[in-house]
């Protein structure tokens, strides 16, 4: 007779737990259909460690008697529902049997004391016996030719500095013999087996996937299923990323990388029987048989990254000293030291000069790992030679895997500068000749952060970022209710992940662990906490999420002199106040040095004309090796609007409060007549330029009467009539001489001299055509002197300023890596 099966299903004990999940096994079993099949299973959920724990209780001189009862009353429960009235009591008989069996070897180690591992393996692995017999009982009372095999009759196995190994020649040998005609279903015990004097013993925790492949390597199987509770092998940690997917297709060595790295894939020795006989597994959810899983075989036709996962618990050692460089054997020293300690090296990695070579270890081996290569290198470090051996604890690796990583260029640099754009430490890097995995060893603290940031980075989840909004008021709100509507449409079609998860006004503020509601976030700031900026950081500045920025729309000064404590931190900042950009020259060096120190970026597009590209431009005229001679234009959107819409038929203070009322001013005009704003603009400008301008530096005519400087809005605003006749004298004198009042900026690029006022412009001016709130920036430069570069369009109202925020927002998720 042949021994051959299609394909060999193994169930874990999850997937055997309780009798919702033996109903779903057995369905599954049955739809496998009339090819002969074999199913391995584990002992339900629970039941081997209550096993264990009854030969440790007997050890321990303890009674034993009631938590025996519970094994076989939870075995008894299961019995009687899968089961008919002949098979229940076959299966009474034998358990009860055994029972006392049981009771028997308990009643004997009390006796001794201790326990030899024979008595943990031939107690515990009852639980398999258990669950073998009954599913196969439970697919016979359904009318499935099903019998039982205990796995002892064949498989032979004996201890390795690997753990339990295949003996195959006595396996084969004993399988023969054993191995009768199979009915339909056979189903198979995992995890037990018997060593080479016939004793019994196991292949280890987790032991039935490596039973099954043994099995299937037996039985010639076309494919092996291993059925447990994932719908497949996930690019990371679900547990750590939100927005893990499934791998449809692994090859052996990616799983074998995955698997060494903590990932939940089969373990590498389950594989081995597999990989031999080129026999194909899937790892499929028993809770969502539907699932198409994952396949792991030979080959993956899926190419790039597969997964990202880390390994935690490491130290890093690190030998150095002029006296290795050049030294043969150096690494030969290390690692037989470290072998002789009796200690695993996990991660190898050694500059050129070899100067210094490192290596990481498991964090409990890291003080003996220290000793063993201080004693090993004595010599050296008491002649200098070696400067001493470091030991950094609290280590992570993080692992990037994939088959189709070889010969792809830009994967290295994806990698570290994921890691570094989320303030990600480095401390080895180490990179097989394969290419299929790069590692790095990362301070644990930061290792959810580098998780996330570097999953995202190569489009295995959506990038997120954890958004903080100072000042709901006219922009920020505007800010919100955009952000809101896009952020369905960015996370299907960009795979960003916008999270607002706090919102702070001037006196409360509401913080949300995954995200604040945006469509009720008015209501919940009303009774949201005290607003506390410090409290408010911390919130915005998740450990588990790899990005994080403020979004400043208050427009307060004390807010602004924040901000370098938040760059310094890691956090970026978007901000349409002017307050920093346009500060103490001594603030703005220190803001701007700190930004690039803490690789974070500052964006401020929105301080110069809303949502204009006026910065930009200016910059990109700039970084093309281009002059600036000269900045001129229209750079406040409220007094554009006070201009183009004074014609002397109502006074000029009735367009100020109609200004104001339509939202095209401050809440205080006299922060746009003062032109103290259209200054702040002059000197960002000139920033950007590369001078050194101070807001004192430039000449402002201020249209606030002196006399109404101070005091309140209401009272300013009437007031204000009283210069009315005054200013419609400036405007009829312009228009004898066919001219046109506007309100003008000019920075000359060569002195540095910035002026700030109200001008007669002719008619013809490119000015004089500026339409409502219109901003009109007119760049001459070396290129562009006969024909200056003009930037026009709003420059007034909360939401083309609000678009403008946005708009930086979004240049800011592209530059993490995003696809906008």
């Amino acid at each position: 007779m042949k021994n051959h099966v299609d394909i060999v299903h193994k169930f874990g004990g999850t997937s055997l737990a309780g009798l919702d999940e033996f109903r779903r096994v057995i369905s599954i079993v049955e739809s496998a259909g009339p090819r002969p099949v074999a199913v391995v299973v584990s002992a339900p959920a629970g039941i081997t460690d209550a096993l264990h724990g009854l030969v440790r209780a007997a050890e321990a001189g303890e009674d034993w008697s009631a938590a025996l009862d519970a094994v076989m009353a939870r075995c008894h429960g299961l019995a009687h529902a899968l089961l008919d009235r002949e098979r229940l009591g076959a299966w009474n008989t034998a358990i009860e049997r055994e029972r006392e069996d049981i009771n028997d070897v308990l009643k004997a180690t009390a006796l001794i004391g201790r326990a030899p591992a024979a008595v943990f393996a031939l107690v515990a692995g009852h639980g398999e016996l258990w669950s073998a017999r009954l599913l196969a009982a439970a697919l016979a009372t359904r009318g499935i030719d099903a019998d039982w095999f205990d796995a002892r009759d064949a498989l032979t196995v004996i201890d390795s500095e690997l753990g339990p190994a295949v003996a195959w020649e006595q396996t084969r040998t004993r399988f023969a013999a054993s191995w009768t005609p199979a009915p339909a279903v056979r189903v198979i015990t995992g995890y037990i087996a018997r060593d080479e004097r016939g004793g019994p013993t196991t292949l280890g925790r987790n032991g039935s996937d490596f039973s099954a492949s043994i099995f299937a390597a037996l039985l010639e199987a076309g494919e092996v299923v291993i059925w447990t509770d994932v719908d497949g092998v996930m690019s990371g940690d679900p547990r750590r990323i939100p927005d893990v997917s499934i791998i449809r297709e692994l090859s052996w060595h990616e799983a074998m990388e995955l698997a060494y790295f903590g990932a939940k894939v089969l373990h590498p020795r389950t594989m081995a029987p597999l990989v031999a006989r080129s026999i194909p597994v899937w790892i499929r959810n028993t809770a969502h048989p539907e699932g198409s899983g994952t396949r792991i075989g030979a080959v993956s036709s899926d190419g790039g990254v597969k997964g990202v996962t880390t390994i935690a618990g490491m130290a890093l050692l690190n030998l150095e000293g002029a006296g290795l460089i050049g030294v043969p054997g150096t690494a030969s020293r290390l690692f037989e030291a470290l072998r002789n300690a009796g200690i695993s090296v996990v991660l190898i990695s050694q500059g050129s000069s070899e100067h210094s070579i490192c290596c990481a270890v498991p964090e409990e081996d890291g003080l003996r790992a220290r000793e063993a290569v201080r004693n090993a290198f004595a010599a050296e470090i008491h002649q200098v030679q070696v400067e001493g051996v470091e030991l950094v604890p609290d280590c992570s690796i993080l692992a990037v895997v994939g088959e189709g990583m070889r010969g792809m260029p830009g994967v290295a640099a994806k990698m570290f500068g994921a890691l570094g754009r989320a303030g990600v430490n480095v401390r080895a890097i180490a990179q097989g000749a394969s290419e299929r995995n790069i590692s790095a060893v990362i301070p644990s603290e930061e290792a959810d952060r580098a998780l996330r940031a570097v999953h995202a980075s190569f489009y295995l989840s959506p990038q997120a970022v954890s958004i903080g909004l100072i000042g709901p008021g006219g922009v920020g709100a505007q800010l919100l209710d955009q952000v809101a509507g896009e952020i369905p449409r960015l996370a299907s079609e960009s795979r960003v992940d916008l999270r607002v998860r706090a919102i702070a006004g001037s006196r409360r503020m509401v913080l949300a662990t995954r995200a604040v509601d945006l469509g009720t976030w008015r209501e919940a700031l009303q009774s949201g906490e005290p607003t506390d900026l410090d409290t408010f950081a911390d919130h915005v500045q998740a450990e588990h999420l790899p990005h994080a920025v403020i979004i400043d729309c208050s427009g307060n000064a004390a807010v602004a002199a924040r901000y370098t404590d938040w760059l310094a931190r890691g956090i970026h900042v978007i901000t349409p106040s002017k307050l920093a950009a346009s500060g103490p020259l001594d603030v703005w060096r220190r803001l701007q040095e700190t930004r690039r120190e803490a690789n974070v970026r500052y964006l401020g597009e929105t301080t110069v004309g809303a949502g204009l590209p006026i910065i930009q431009t200016l910059r990109d005229l700039r970084q093309t090796g281009d002059e600036i001679i000269a900045i001129e234009g229209i750079l406040s959107g409220t007094l554009a609007f006070l201009f183009n819409g004074y014609d002397g038929a109502r006074p000029f203070s009735a367009i100020v409060s109609e200004a104001r009322a339509l939202g095209f001013t401050e809440p205080d005009p006299r922060d746009d007549l003062s032109g103290l704003d259209v200054a702040r603009k002059l000197v960002i400008l000139a920033r950007e330029m590369g001078l050194e301008l101070e807001l004192d530096q430039v000449e402002v005519e201020s249209l606030v009467p002196e006399a109404l400087a101070d005091g309140g809005i209401d009272e300013f605003l009437e007031g204000l009539a009283a210069g009315d006749d005054d200013m419609r004298e400036r405007l009829e004198a312009a228009r004898a001489r066919d001219h046109v009042l506007r309100y003008v900026a000019r920075l000359d690029g060569r002195s540095g001299k910035a002026v700030v006022g109200l001008e007669e412009l002719p008619a013809d001016h490119p000015f004089a055509y500026a339409r409502l709130t219109d901003n009109v920036v007119q760049f001459v430069t070396r290129r562009y002197k006969d024909n200056p570069l003009v930037v026009q369009g709003p420059g007034a109202g909360p939401g083309v300023t609000a678009a403008g925020v946005f708009a930086d927002l979004l240049r800011l998720t592209a530059y993490l890596g995003a696809d906008v």
